[in-house]
């Protein structure tokens, strides 16, 4: 198998959409939809639930098995078919281009996506739009020690190995952003991978167990 060839997120997804179902299928989305999940409100029965950047779908099911009509956001079309099989209400949008009214959400969600902009701060400021007064949103990104160890969003196509483009993004970049953006984070939680989640024989980098993966965070908007 050759190295692996840069795809921008449209492109990349089109084709890891053949591959990636609606929930988390490796070690490294266990490790980050615990920590996203914790910070989900429990129960989200009439609650307004918007995922930005859904994909298949996952958070999406998430939300509605906690009580929410959740309603997602995302680029790919292909990734959205996923989610539509699923029975989900989706449309197509992006990050900086969010398809609904100013203060809408009571939850948002945006998971993974972030870094897939270099403009750190015109998405959580498009994401502050879409939230309402007193929401929460929970956003996560690949941990930004990742980047120094080569770490890459990887998939395999037709035996050939894909990298989607995404930009690091450090703590700092995420503490600026949001007060630009008039959020406050409130928690973050930064998971490693659990030995439990990884199968006799699947490849991954050991130094994974011993450093964040993933760091996830829970954000507020003021009154």
């Amino acid at each position: 198998m050759s190295d692996a060839q840069e795809l921008d997120p449209v492109a990349g997804y089109a084709l890891w959409a053949a591959h990636y179902p609606p929930h988390s299928h490796n070690p490294f989305m266990l490790a980050e939809e615990r920590a996203m999940l914790a910070l989900m409100p429990p129960v989200l029965i009439g609650a307004r639930v918007l995922d930005v950047g859904c994909g298949s779908g996952r958070y999406l099911l998430h939300a509605r098995r906690r009580g929410a009509a959740p309603i997602g956001v995302d680029r790919s079309p292909e990734m959205l078919a996923l989610a539509r099989a699923e029975g989900l209400e989706v449309m197509q949008g992006s990050l900086t281009e969010v398809p609904v009214i100013d203060g809408w959400a009571d939850v948002l969600v945006c998971a993974l996506t972030l870094g897939h902009i270099e403009d750190l701060r015109s998405g959580l400021r498009e994401l502050a739009r879409v939230l309402g007064p007193g929401g929460s949103l929970l956003c996560s990104d690949f941990h930004p020690g990742g980047a120094a160890l080569g770490w890459k969003r990887s998939f395999v196509h037709d035996q050939q190995r894909y990298a989607v483009r995404y930009a690091t993004h450090h703590y700092s970049d995420w503490h600026a952003a949001s007060k630009a953006a008039g959020l406050c984070i409130e928690q973050v939680i930064e998971p490693r991978l659990c030995p439990a989640d990884i199968r006799a024989g699947q490849r991954f980098d050991a130094r994974a167990l011993e450093v964040p993966v993933a760091i996830v965070f829970r954000m507020s908007k003021g009154r």
